[in-house]
């Protein structure tokens, strides 16, 4: 590789802090034989030379609790392959290497000889200026807590943190073109072709360790496609991998000067595609907004840098405006933070200044983004919310609501308080971010209430590999401080400090350096005041997020009764001849037309569901021309109507009106007061049994 030279480098200092702020976000030898087994299922008969110690001595507890349910840890957020993403030269080192450790674990090859031409290192904290590049055996200055650009899931700390109590994995697989273009790289931008690379590597772990337990189906990492798989899994002490996808261009989805690049059947074909692949659960969006959806701002010097890798991207910035509830968005910070990051802008573009008190994305959930909601519901996928702006997670939940849907995750700790009783309410799953354990506890405190309310357990997201920032030590002599040797929650299995080359890790002079050090994170929460509750909670996280898998996956779509059937209204908007807002148009299946009526207060659309049917719910979606008191009618002969459900406080989106069950064969939306100035406009009516 040529080495760049020491001139221009303000302009390659500003180039890389882009990157560098955006990717702090966005997120031979043969195998040898091991050492005698003595029968201990869960030892290898080898492993690659040279290899990594796993200092843990015990049998990983299999089976179930009194009550049939799984036990163990779950990591709701991590990276095992995004080493292969962005180009292939993001994160330096390798997961697996059928060389072993000392090929796996070698630093990225700019980085050499002394670190100082590791700039994205430098710039995130991680070094003053140079680091030691070399890995095993010595490993002197990486993996580190701080440290945003090394392997930390080498496949033996995934071992170690599987022998701590970890039953379940979800494995999201990430990449963002824009970063890739920015990088040395190995490989195209495509996010797509990312995705599938990092697909196959996880498959091809599966094989590698098989192959150290005598062959297919014999490791412990086992990726699995449904929650029957997954619960057999752990009940035999293993580890369940989920595959997950977080990405911001998926399926080629991005927007273009707000043109977006991507189509339904594209969606629809990247979804199969995906599901294919055993993808269970994704992102929609993130960090850049999309075709999909708008994204939730990063804050700070971060903010500023991603919103201009969004211009980069897309040709526009974040635009903002007042939010509508609560809930807001994260401030995007000041265009002043990082003023070398506005020399890679255009001549005469300047980052917006936004005002304070409009802190939500104007952006929400696009029609082709819901369009791919409910492409997700039909194939039993659970939707991340996390990354998702105000506008957007607040549209999806109601889209997710007016179907009752269960398959919804928040993964690492982006979930507003009362959004977290939705999230429960629907069956779904929640997770908290791998901070410290005092912060991880006085987060865990602060939803308590509402596990204890819905009988849930807790998970956490590492987000290893996906460089966020990981715990800080706590020093030897902190009253938490971990003692080695200690015992897994359960009390099987003891861990020591973990051995890597030449290299000992103490969690307390170390932190967070990498996955294997997770079990001494869970002993040092549960050394922490408030912590050994937090440990029951997440013990019991596996079980939780297999149960909201398992309504996911039980879960039938409602049949629409009106879908095609006969329709009318008091009114139709005419003065557009080039459009189309006659009734009919709110049962044709297609989001992107609407019936519309004239704009006066006493309006109403109907339909005839051609027989007696038995009717209990009523979704409305609304377009920007809603009803602010209107009521649900019902009729058996379309003369005689008698009011089902009725409300004087409507807000427009997504209204979902339930009511005992009842035969009838005509249902009526009679509008008595609008939301605005204009009439009644919906976009689609779906009515259903219950």
């Amino acid at each position: 590789m040529i080495r760049p030279s020491r001139r221009g480098a303000g302009g390659r200092f500003a180039l890389v802090s882009l990157f560098i702020a955006l990717a702090t976000v966005v997120f031979g030898a043969g195998p040898v034989p091991a050492a005698d087994t003595g029968g201990n299922w869960w030892e290898p008969t080898a492993r690659p030379a040279p290899d990594s110690q796993i200092n843990v001595t015990g049998a990983p507890f299999k089976g179930t609790d009194a009550q049939g349910k799984v036990r163990g840890f779950i990591d709701a957020h991590n990276h095992l392959m995004s080493n292969e993403g962005f180009g292939g030269r993001m994160i330096c080192g390798q997961t697996f290497s059928e060389a072993g450790a000392a090929d796996a674990l070698k630093d990225c090859p700019e980085h050499y000889p002394d670190g100082s031409g590791a700039l994205f290192e430098h710039l995130t904290g991680g070094d003053n200026g140079h680091h030691d590049p070399v890995g095993w055996p010595t490993f002197k200055d990486w993996p580190a807590y701080k440290s945003l650009s090394h392997q930390q899931n080498y496949y033996a700390w995934v071992e170690r943190a599987w022998r701590g109590g970890q039953r379940v994995l979800v494995n999201d697989l990430v990449t963002n073109g824009l970063i890739c273009s920015l990088l040395p790289r190995d490989r195209g931008c495509d996010e797509m072709d990312a995705i599938r690379v990092e697909a196959r590597k996880s498959y091809e772990l599966q094989d590698y360790v098989d192959r150290m337990y005598g062959g297919p189906g014999k490791g412990w990492f086992r990726i699995v496609t449904d929650s029957a798989q997954a619960r057999s899994v752990i009940e035999q002490g293993k580890l369940a991998v989920v595959l997950g996808v977080e990405t911001s261009e998926p399926f080629g989805c991005k927007m273009i000067l707000d043109v977006p690049q991507c189509s339904q059947a594209d969606i629809d074909k990247g979804l199969d595609e995906l599901y294919g692949l055993g993808v269970r659960s994704m992102f929609l969006c993130h960090k850049f907004d999309n075709a999909l959806c708008g994204v939730r701002f990063d804050s700070g010097t971060t903010g500023v840098a991603v919103n201009i890798g969004q211009f980069l991207s897309t040709g526009t910035f974040w635009a903002t405006e007042k939010c509508a509830g609560p809930q807001h968005d994260n401030p995007i910070g000041l265009a002043t933070v990082l003023p070398a990051l506005a020399e890679k802008l255009p001549a005469g573009v300047t980052v917006p200044s936004y005002a304070s008190d409009a802190q939500c994305n104007k952006r929400g959930l696009t029609r082709l983004g819901e369009y791919a909601v409910k492409g997700m519901m039909q194939r039993g996928m659970m939707l991340e919310l996390d990354h998702m702006s105000v506008k957007a997670a607040s549209r999806a939940l109601d889209m997710l609501e007016a179907e009752e849907y269960p398959g919804v995750i928040s993964s690492h700790s982006w979930m507003d308080r009362d959004w977290t009783d939705r999230v429960y309410g629907l069956g779904g799953f929640v997770a908290q971010y791998m901070s410290g354990a005092q912060g991880f506890i006085g987060e865990a405190a602060q939803k308590a209430d509402l596990r204890r309310k819905y009988g849930v357990g807790l998970g956490y997201g590492t987000d290893m590999n996906g460089v966020g920032g990981w715990p800080a030590p706590v020093g030897a002599d902190a009253p938490n401080a971990v003692k080695y040797p200690f015992r897994s929650f359960d009390g099987g299995s003891v861990l020591d400090r973990q051995v890597t080359g030449e290299r000992t890790w103490d969690f307390n002079t170390d932190g967070g350096a990498h996955n294997g050090l997770v079990p001494d994170w869970i002993e040092q929460i549960r050394l922490t005041p408030g912590g050994p509750g937090v440990v029951d909670e997440l013990s019991r996280g596996a079980e939780s997020y297999l149960t909201t898998w398992k309504k996911t996956e039980k879960h039938e779509m409602g049949v629409d009764l009106a879908s095609g059937q006969p329709t009318s209204a008091s009114t139709s908007e005419w003065w557009n001849p080039f459009v189309n807002y006659s009734p009919g148009r709110a049962v044709d299946g297609d989001t992107g037309s609407r019936w519309a009526s004239e704009w006066n207060d006493d309006q109403w659309w109907q339909v005839d569901l051609g027989t007696e049917r038995r009717v209990g719910r009523v979704t409305l979606d609304w377009e920007t021309a809603y009803g602010r008191a209107y009521r649900i009618e019902l009729s058996d002969d379309g003369a005689n109507w008698r009011t089902a459900w009725s409300t004087d406080s409507g807000d427009g989106g997504y209204d979902t009106a339930e009511f005992a069950s009842q035969p009838a064969r005509y249902v009526r939306i009679h509008g008595e007061r609008r939301g605005t100035g204009w009439g009644y406009s919906l976009y689609e009516v779906k009515v259903t049994r219950s």
